[in-house]
């Protein structure tokens, strides 16, 4: 959250020095090395964390949201319905054509939105397509052999793997309107710790527990 805030004053610290200039509204920043992509005017733009010129990646009349930058810099993914539901698209860095990587919006299911990238390069998403509860859940896809992970862990909403992708750290329930101040109900988002070796479940600060597919959630 910290390297959000902090790219967001980035994009706006060289309009803010030069009245002349327009800010706009840059949503959904995500950084690499001196890279930073964002969100603006329904596309995606790619800017020198040290400021200069933003050079647009995308011009598709659809509204692209959530970009990611892969581990070795080299790929970008990111959420469009460019073909109605939104779904997961991969493309270079550079710009180039998408390519759609996910279809879990088909039969009117609500589609997938990008949360980041695994260590090992595979692409991290929210979708409901599979959920039982309301919410979503976090699965992954490999953009070179399509296969297809999901997480198991209910109501998931976003997520960050260690370097060692041995542990996520993530949260559950979207941002909703119980997101006030001093709220204290059951649907506030907590920070939870996810391994994939067995242990006992728990979680801290709320009460509850999780399921044993959890593992440990603190």
């Amino acid at each position: 959250m910290t390297r959000r805030i902090l790219a967001l004053v980035l994009l706006l610290l060289p309009g803010a020095l030069r009245a002349e200039e327009r800010l706009g509204y840059y949503r959904f920043p995500a950084i690499h090395g001196d890279t930073i992509v964002f969100a603006a005017e329904g596309d995606l733009w790619r800017v020198d964390r040290r400021g200069g010129i933003a050079t647009r990646l995308t011009t598709h009349p659809a509204e692209e949201s959530n970009p990611a930058i892969s581990p070795d810099g080299k790929t970008l993914a990111f959420s469009a319905a460019y073909e109605g539901p939104t779904e997961v698209y991969t493309m270079p860095i550079d710009g180039g054509l998408p390519v759609r990587r996910t279809f879990e919006g088909e039969g009117g299911r609500t589609g997938a939105l990008v949360v980041g990238w695994t260590p090992g390069g595979e692409v991290l998403y929210a979708t409901a397509h599979e959920s039982g509860l309301p919410g979503t859940e976090l699965a992954r896809i490999d953009p070179a052999t399509g296969r297809r992970t999901l997480v198991p862990l209910a109501q998931a909403s976003e997520g960050v793997y260690t370097p060692d992708g041995k542990t996520l750290f993530f949260t559950r329930f979207a941002f909703q309107g119980s997101h006030t101040k001093r709220y204290k109900g059951g649907t506030a988002q907590s920070l939870w710790r996810y391994t994939a070796a067995p242990a006992s479940p728990r979680c801290s600060g709320r009460g509850g527990s999780t399921s044993s597919r959890t593992a440990t959630a603190r």
